[in-house]
């Protein structure tokens, strides 16, 4: 594997660790119901862009 296929599996390994804190999820809601909403419907389609890339999407 060339480095640019690790880095992908490293982004989502980085961001699998920092996006599943509690306080990150309370902040984000804290901003509001629809702020949350669209934070974490922007980050689910980031982590599904990722993983279509790395399987050659």
């Amino acid at each position: 594997m060339t480095t640019k296929k690790y880095f992908p599996l490293a982004f989502i390994a980085f961001l699998s660790t920092t996006l599943m804190s509690c306080k990150l999820i309370e902040g984000i809601f804290k901003a509001g119901m629809w702020t949350g909403v669209i934070v974490v419907v922007l980050v689910l389609a980031l982590i599904i862009w990722l993983i279509s890339k790395v399987f050659g999407g």
